[in-house]
């Protein structure tokens, strides 16, 4: 690091030891105007923690600032996830491209074939692009093109006619990102091979790699597509973000803040980590923190609940010894919905993935996971387990099921490969799930409008499931009624009855009338009508409080003499009672459930409660699902009193042939034999 000759006054000076005696001979010279120190971050050698010398040596360059315009309309034809990236990140580095410094004046690399004369007197520059070339000029063939071999190929400057001059090559090789850049032809050989392949393959459908590669790789190969074909040299990328550590900090081996991959493939399974990342904004550019927990919650909430579905048809498709098959025109209202639930997962998946928008796809497979274990499965287990427990299933059921899980593994394979792989192979025994064509909508009916009316009342059972814990009213206790008041509801009678299982009430009512039961309330967006409006914007919170607006389109509100349109606000439909009453999502409905517990209800809820112990006394004792029993139940003479009005319905959900009723504790204690 030391100056040499061409500096005379420092010359054998370390670099950084001269620094403060160039800046005096300056000063001495009356060449500096100012003399500021600023404290800044300097690069250091990673190895030997030393300052790095910059040095200004001549390179070989790209002239990106030539074509720099064209670079920026191809970018237009790219789809970039995030999208934002396009004329964000990358479009503003395009913006101010300069010109590509190519060369590397290093030993190892690809050299650069230029070769130029050794007599600056009789100047002459030879570029090559193919072997054929260069036996022509040089009369051998090259079997190796590095260094130190291809800088042995020399010959006389053709243009000094006193031949005394030699053309050699230059010292330089290729950076690397130019050997990357060119990837996409240098590949295939092309353009002494594969012409006829690259041409119809090129540009690329889609790429992935690390955000930042936007100055890197995918800067290179844009500018040489450019530069070589006017085309991009990707028609869609996703830039992903980095994988941090549970609390924000990089990864690191040393810390050891992070769980080995091998660990969480042993204990949760690769299909757990691979839909933990392909789930989150790690794949839309954004830095995700990775958590045991949250992989844990992935094989919770979407391996297990699949997998359970998947076990619950087996076990009792076996045990009924149905052969399923495909059947998509099952007239049952909840086969219906499933399979044109189905159908819209096709549809919004594919929508998704083309749009390379993994989180969005993920998202609609989690939400159809849970529609069909929390919904078609838990409201259809009757018919699965047939009349009263006995005799055979439902073949509609099965069939239904099956066609949906099969066509479920084709969809959700590329997020869950293993765990799919296996649930397709042991419902079809067919090859392999990843060899099997993405499903088509058209493979399914379509009845968006029942979907949409399930879906509503799916959302019902949950709010009026939360207004029941809210009141600390347990499910297994049967309430008298729920209402469902605003827009759609008088649509839902179809689909009432499921509602009235699932939150256990006797009567489920209906009606358009929503004014005694909540007010519609008007949000404006200040951040929005602030530019737009000024001071005016005070005037328009002032009269939306006082409810002083009203709606003259769908999308349009009016409000102290100015129209807000959609964007601009917000409608939120607030109960008048809280404890009993809860909006639905659109705000264009509410749920009111009936929280009065009458004797009756609460007779009939013991009744439920001993069902469900009993059940658990079954799974306990390992009986079959057929197996029919004799059971003994000791509780309180009140609380016998209570279940046994409900004998009849107690005996059908356990498979009892009898059960024999003994006084006992508060406690309730169970003992039963199979019969």
């Amino acid at each position: 690091g030391r100056f040499t000759a061409p500096v005379l006054p420092w010359e054998g000076e370390n670099v950084f030891d001269a620094n403060p005696k160039i800046i005096q001979h300056l000063k001495d010279e009356g060449k500096v105007l100012r003399h500021d120190s600023y404290e800044h971050n300097y690069p250091h050698c990673w190895r030997t923690d030393t300052p790095v010398i910059y040095k200004a040596i001549s390179s070989w360059y790209v002239e990106v600032t030539k074509i720099r315009s064209r670079l920026e309309e191809i970018n237009q034809e790219i789809n970039w996830v995030p999208e934002h990236v396009k004329d964000g990140r990358f479009g503003q580095w395009l913006a101010g491209a300069r010109d590509w410094s190519i060369s590397r004046n290093r030993f190892w690399g690809s050299p650069i074939p230029v070769w130029v004369s050794d007599n600056p007197d009789f100047p002459r520059t030879d570029v090559y692009g193919s072997l054929d070339e260069l036996e022509a000029d040089f009369g051998v063939r090259p079997t190796d093109l590095h260094r130190p071999f291809i800088d042995e190929l020399t010959r006389p400057n053709p243009d000094d006619p006193t031949g005394a001059s030699t053309m050699r090559r230059v010292p330089e090789v290729l950076d690397c990102w130019f050997e990357s850049g060119s990837m996409p032809f240098a590949q295939v050989h092309y353009p002494f091979e594969n012409k006829d392949w690259f041409e119809e393959h090129f540009p690329a459908d889609f790429i992935v790699e690390y955000i930042n590669q936007t100055r890197g790789w995918f800067y290179t190969l844009h500018v040489l597509a450019g530069a070589l074909f006017d085309r991009p040299a990707f028609q869609n990328v996703i830039c992903h973000g980095i994988l941090l550590a549970e609390d924000g900090n990089k990864l690191s081996k040393r810390l050891r803040n992070y769980t080995e991959p091998n660990e969480i493939f042993d204990s949760q399974g690769s299909d757990a980590l691979r839909w933990y990342l392909m789930s989150t904004n790690i794949v839309r550019g954004g830095d995700t923190r990775i958590s045991d927990a949250g992989i844990d919650d992935v094989t919770r909430q979407v391996l297990i609940p699949i997998w359970n579905a998947y076990s619950f048809f087996t076990l009792y498709a076996n045990v009924d010894g149905h052969s399923a098959s495909i059947k998509t025109d099952s007239k049952h209202l909840l086969d219906r919905y499933l399979l044109a639930k189905t159908r819209s997962l096709i549809e919004n998946t594919t929508i998704s993935l083309d749009a390379y928008d993994l989180p969005g796809a993920a998202a609609e497979i989690q939400s159809f996971i849970d529609a069909l274990n929390n919904w078609y499965i838990r409201r259809s287990r009757d018919r699965f387990w047939g009349p009263e427990g006995g005799g055979k299933g439902d073949p509609d059921a099965y069939d239904t099921l099956y066609t949906v899980l099969t066509i479920f593994t084709r969809i959700a394979s590329p997020f869950l490969p293993m765990i799919m792989e296996e649930i397709y192979g042991g419902l079809t025994g067919g090859q392999s799930v990843h060899l099997s064509d993405w499903p088509h909508p058209s493979e399914l009916p379509e009845d968006a409008n029942l979907v949409i009316r399930m879906d509503q009342v799916r959302e019902a059972a949950s709010t009026a499931l939360r207004l029941r814990e809210d009141a600390d009213l347990r499910v297994r206790l049967p309430l008298s009624s729920v209402t469902i008041a605003g827009h759609g509801a008088l649509d839902l009678r179809e689909v009432a009855d499921l509602l009235s299982e699932e939150i256990n009430v006797h009567e489920v009512i209906l009606s358009s009338d929503i004014d005694a039961s909540a007010t519609l309330n008007l949000r404006p967006n200040g951040n929005l009508l602030g530019p737009r409006l000024g001071a005016e914007v005070q005037k328009v919170f002032a009269a939306a409080k006082k409810g002083e607006w009203q709606r003259v389109s769908e999308n349009q509100v009016e409000v102290a003499g100015h129209l807000l349109e959609s964007t601009e606000f917000d409608l939120m439909l607030e109960p008048t009672d809280p404890t009993t009453t809860a909006s639905l999502k659109a705000n264009d409905a509410v749920v009111i459930l009936d929280t009065k517990v009458t004797p009756e209800l609460e007779a009939e809820g013991s009744a439920r409660d001993l069902i469900r112990l009993i059940q658990q006394s079954r799974k306990d004792a390992d009986l079959e699902v057929t197996d029919r029993i004799f059971a003994e139940v000791e509780w309180s003479p009140a609380n016998l009193i209570e279940v046994k009005s409900h004998e009849a319905t107690i005996l059908a959900a356990v498979l009892a042939n009898h059960i024999e009723w003994l006084p006992g504790d508060l406690e309730p204690k169970i003992s039963l034999r199979p019969e």
